[in-house]
């Protein structure tokens, strides 16, 4: 049997048809991606009950990319660039997270899911990059990528599975600012922006700010589904 991989999801008001709805969606990259990497993927819509019965159920948890976190989560006021507050999905995914780290289940947080790892752990965000780099080449264009490369460090698991040096697709304005405790800082744009950071003490658990799932290579997938499913044999 396949591990089970969760992904959480946004929750939106959403057209189809005549319809207009709230809906819990996620784009179908990373659907692709879990599915291509060997898992079974399943959405999981924002809720901060049955975090446990959630996670009894899956193998792994992929924290997606989306809109701003709310900077009262770390003791900050909003930007005039910050988006508005997603409270129930911020409220929501900050408890899997947490009770996912507790068990020691394989995490993957892209973008926006590794800045909640950073807060998560008592870190910080810069809320507009742009101010601190001097460019948006991280966001330049509003609805595409951008392309660029990231130096990993070796010794690191994310080293280990990307090598040291990988080009990524990115769309974020934010990034880290306090690194939140037990994280290390991994890989870097050649900026000089930190772009991944990962827990060394828990057997996979990885955050990157760039977006894997719309990249050619899935190596991160992989070695989040192959951890998955030793962490689904010893369960069982």
């Amino acid at each position: 049997m396949r591990p089970l991989i969760g992904i959480t999801s946004y929750a939106e008001e959403i057209r189809w048809g005549v319809w207009t709805e709230d809906a819990a969606l996620v784009p179908l990259a990373y659907v692709r991606a879990v599915e291509h990497a060997g898992g079974r993927p399943l959405v999981v819509p924002p809720s901060a009950d049955g975090l446990e019965e959630t996670l009894d159920a899956l193998d792994g948890v992929i924290f997606s990319g989306g809109g701003d976190l709310d900077p009262e989560l770390y003791g900050a006021e909003a930007h005039d660039a910050t988006d508005a507050p997603r409270k129930e999905r911020d409220a929501a995914e900050l408890g899997l997270l947490k009770a996912a780290l507790q068990r020691d289940m394989p995490v993957l947080a892209i973008c926006r899911g590794s800045q909640l790892l950073n807060v998560a752990r008592g870190g910080d965000l810069v809320q507009h990059l742009p101010e601190s780099v001097g460019h948006e080449q991280h966001r330049h264009d509003p609805g595409s990528f951008s392309d660029h490369d990231v130096e990993v460090a070796a010794d690191s698991r994310l080293g280990g599975l990307l090598g040291d040096r990988a080009p990524v697709k990115s769309h974020h304005h934010q990034g880290y600012g306090r690194i939140g405790s037990g994280l290390r800082e991994v890989a870097w744009a050649e900026d000089g922006v930190v772009e991944g950071l990962e827990d060394g003490d828990k057997r996979f658990a990885l955050g990157v700010l760039w977006h894997p799932e719309e990249g050619e290579d899935f190596a991160l997938f992989k070695g989040l589904v192959e951890e998955a499913r030793r962490y689904r044999r010893e369960r069982a």
